[in-house]
């Protein structure tokens, strides 16, 4: 392999796997704390092209965890970094851009990027069912992150079916309005914690001004840990799908 960058994982996984994994088209929807760990993996493991979709900016309470989150990127748009950092990794690979919020007008035009893959790291509730269900019905694969905040114990993150998620608040909210939609659950994979978890009053807070996007949203704690195993979960299972597994 002429380009020693990632010759490591050649070595595991073979010379026809990592062909695959330049070939393959990967979209991010979301770039914050989970989505930004995928972006990561991805790019260093070889992903040839990515499509990157996100609408908002990195702000200085992102840094506790989100890679992408650094006081010189403060204020500067999430997918504008993360085209950056890819081409860092990877110059050769090709990054298309969408500043789009995603909601069920703008799905269409990311399910007409036709990706091999599509990572789901949205954190609101109808976007991600807008999104999950406009995949299900191109039949595009996809797996969702559900909900990393609140958690702490490593050992309970999860990767299966959404139909099989339990403990995870996020999850419990998604199946039952998929399932009003008409959407086969048992069909969509995802990672979650099943770990239960005790919310303390200082975990929960609302915003001290409106957003600019018009969307009221609690904040919730997390720590930098839990959002990167949810990241590199979904990351290594993308990688496993494309390349056709460990040769």
């Amino acid at each position: 392999m002429e380009n020693k960058r990632f010759v490591r994982t050649e070595m595991l996984l073979g010379t026809a796997a990592m062909q695959k994994l330049a070939a393959a088209k990967v979209m991010i929807v979301g770039l914050g704390a989970v989505g930004g760990y995928v972006l990561e993996a991805l790019a260093r493991a070889g992903i040839g092209h990515f499509v990157l979709v996100d609408f908002d900016v990195f702000e200085e309470s992102n840094i506790n965890r989100q890679i992408l989150a650094l006081s010189s990127t403060i204020g500067q748009k999430k997918t504008e970094v993360a085209r950056r950092r890819i081409l860092e990794i990877n110059p050769q690979a090709g990054v298309e851009i969408m500043d789009t919020f995603v909601n069920a007008a703008t799905v269409p035009s990311l399910t007409a990027c036709r990706p091999d893959m599509v990572v789901d790291a949205i954190d609101a509730l109808n976007p991600k069912c807008d999104l999950i269900q406009a995949l299900q019905q191109a039949e595009i694969p996809f797996i969702s992150s559900m909900g990393a905040a609140l958690k702490t114990d490593a050992s309970k993150i999860r990767f299966g079916a959404l139909a099989d998620s339990k403990n995870c608040a996020l999850a419990k909210f998604i199946r039952k309005r998929l399932r009003r939609r008409g959407v086969d659950i048992g069909r969509i994979n995802c990672v979650w914690s099943d770990e239960q978890v005790c919310l303390p009053p200082e975990a929960l807070a609302l915003p001290d001004e409106a957003p600019a996007d018009g969307r009221t949203r609690h904040t919730l704690g997390s720590l930098p840990t839990i959002t990167a195993i949810f990241g590199l979960t979904i990351a290594n299972q993308v990688i496993l799908e494309l390349s056709g597994g460990k040769k």
